[in-house]
Order: structure tokens, then C-alpha cells, then sequence
């Protein structure tokens, strides 16, 4: 089995030589190639990439901007591998990763697998903080952490393989951003395929962000959700309601809390106390707990009402998606 790595990059230059010097770490005894496909940046990183061609077998692809997915597709259709494993820039990868997987696909191959994510120490405190609101059972229910509980997982495209089989037989990734990878899973089901989690095999996701930009993060995951939902309406979930639920029965909290009926407001602020308690005892840190608070508080928000717009307009109102979320659309090359 021939690994290709997959990994576009957007004016990160920095990202991506963290990432590489993590791939030069690795501890795997069989040859593999690392895909370098720069989307369209104004920071270009071959200069980055040049420093490695001594000690990693890289090619580096320059192409215009068509977003995450075509670019993925567009350095699968050029890796040599007959498995492509697909990262985001931003992630680092720990030294069993690709032996992990290996070994994995070993036991029982699978054309489509996934790993979690991770936050090291040396991240920053808000960082940590949206790692554990992105990744706690009590937020999306642990599926992003590394939870199986899952009739069928679909793997997050930050961290995700894919035999060159299966890209063949569904073309790759749509050019829905955000949402192309559970689109690609669903599609790869459709058609027999299957996909797995594998929970060792997880990486450290940087997510350089702040919170404004997490909030526009995770606005876009939640206008995204009902979209591949009238896509795929076998597939969707009561659950994908929740975080709207959630905004809503805040709201009414409020309103009761004014004639004197304290109990509802009352509930959320146990879920919160215990969403605190534990994050102090994940993170072992008093203000990443706290910076825990406000990451949930955002990620149910800009989630919630993303998804709540999302719905109305296109399961509701009927409206075409393109028309009515051109920001969720990218342009194929």
C-alpha cells in the first residue's frame, strides 16, 4: 500500500512547514510521497516546500483558487499512491500516525477512513479551548474527538483517507465549503462503499483562529447541514436540530426568568458548571475551562442560527442553495 499525502494550502507558507517537519518525524518504514497544491495564494510556500526535497519525496502543484476540495481533487488525480491521506495545513502529525493507519488498514481495509483531533501543549489557551468545544461529547457528541458511537462515520476532511478506487468511482469532493466531506461520504455509501474511524489515528489541528473567525466557522458548518440534508434526507438527523433548540430555549429562558419561573435558566447554567468542570479536568487549566464556556457558547450560537437561516430558506422556502449561500460554493476549475 502506497500512501499519498494530501494537502492543500492557502497563503499559510508557516502551516505548512510545520506540518512537514512533523512528516519528517515519522516513524513508518515504507515509502510514501507528500502532495503539496497551492490554491490560488498570495504567500505562495514552494520556497517552504524546496527545503524538504532532500528528505521527503514532494511535489508542489500551483493552480488557481477553486477552494479545499478541487484542490484536494486535483492533487489525487496527480499523487502516485493507491491511498491518498488528506490533511489540512493546519494540523501536525504525531510520529505513529501513518503506521497507525497502516497497520489499521491491515486488519480490515476499508476504502474511506478518519481520525480525530488533538490539541498539544504548546497551543494557545483559545485554542485548547475550541479544540475542546469541537471535540467534547457534551458539545457534538465526541464524533470529532474520536467517539465510535456513530451508526456510520464521516470522516472531517482536516483528517481523512480515501482509496484511489473509491475517489474514481465518485469523482472526489463536491464544491460545497463547508460540508464537501460528509457529501463525499454519503456518496461513497451510496455506492457501497464504506468508512471508518480509526481513533489512534488522530493529529494535532492548530486551528489558527480567533473567535470572530470561529464564529463565522461554525455559522457556515451549520448553513451547510440542512443543504446536504435535502441532498440526502435518509441521512439526516433529529439531532442537527439541537444546537438551534438550544438558542431557542435560551431565549425562553430569558422570557420565563421575567415572570418569575427561574428553572429553565436554571438547567443551562448546570450544563454550563458541568461543561466547566469538565474542561478544568481535561485541559488540568482554570482559564482554558473558562475560554471552554465561551467557545460552546459561540459554536451553539453561530451553529444554531446558521442552521436555523439555512433551514428556512432551503427545506422551507425550497430555494436553491447556490442562490441563496453563494459563499458556501466554489467554482471548479
Amino acid at each position: 500500500m502506497y500512501f499519498s499525502l494530501i494537502i492543500p494550502v492557502f497563503n499559510r507558507p508557516d502551516e505548512i512547514e510545520e506540518f512537514l517537519f512533523s512528516v519528517t518525524d515519522l516513524n513508518f518504514p515504507y515509502p510514501f510521497e507528500v502532495v503539496i497544491i497551492e490554491d490560488g495564494s498570495t504567500l505562495p510556500c514552494d520556497h517552504i516546500v524546496a527545503k524538504f526535497n532532500e528528505v521527503l519525496d514532494i511535489a508542489y502543484y500551483s493552480k488557481p483558487n477553486s477552494g479545499p476540495g478541487d484542490s484536494r481533487n486535483y492533487g489525487m488525480k496527480r499523487a502516485k499512491g493507491d491511498y491518498f491521506l488528506i490533511f489540512d495545513s493546519d494540523c501536525i502529525l504525531p510520529p505513529h500516525y501513518l503506521l497507525t493507519v497502516y497497520r489499521s488498514l491491515q486488519e480490515q481495509y476499508v476504502d474511506c477512513i478518519g481520525g480525530p483531533d488533538k490539541a498539544m501543549d504548546s497551543f494557545s489557551d483559545i485554542q485548547k479551548a475550541i479544540n475542546f468545544a469541537m471535540t467534547s461529547f457534551i458539545t457534538t457528541g465526541g464524533i470529532r474527538g474520536g467517539s465510535e458511537e456513530v451508526d456510520k462515520f464521516q470522516p472531517r476532511s482536516f483528517n481523512m483517507g480515501l482509496s484511489r478506487h473509491a475517489f474514481e468511482a465518485v469523482g472526489g469532493f463536491g464544491n460545497i465549503h463547508p460540508g464537501e466531506d460528509p457529501d463525499l461520504a454519503i456518496r461513497l455509501w451510496q455506492v457501497g462503499h464504506t468508512t471508518k474511524l480509526i481513533p489512534d489515528a488522530y493529529v494535532f489541528h492548530k486551528r489558527r483562529i480567533s473567535w470572530n473567525k470561529f464564529s463565522v466557522q461554525v455559522n457556515k458548518f451549520g448553513k451547510a447541514r440542512p443543504i446536504l440534508d435535502s441532498w440526502y434526507p435518509q441521512y439526516a438527523k433529529p439531532t442537527y436540530f439541537l444546537p438551534s433548540a438550544f438558542c431557542v430555549g435560551f431565549l425562553f429562558s430569558l422570557v420565563l426568568l421575567l415572570f418569575g419561573i427561574p428553572q429553565l435558566l436554571g438547567l443551562y447554567l448546570i450544563y454550563f458548571i458541568f461543561a466547566f468542570c469538565l474542561a478544568l479536568y481535561d485541559t488540568k487549566n482554570g482559564k482554558v475551562a473558562l475560554y471552554s464556556l465561551v467557545a460552546i457558547a459561540i459554536q451553539f450560537y453561530g451553529y444554531g442560527t446558521g442552521f436555523a437561516e439555512s433551514y428556512i430558506k432551503i427545506r422551507m422556502l425550497k430555494r436553491n442553495p447556490q442562490n441563496a449561500f453563494p459563499q458556501l460554493f466554489f467554482k471548479a476549475q
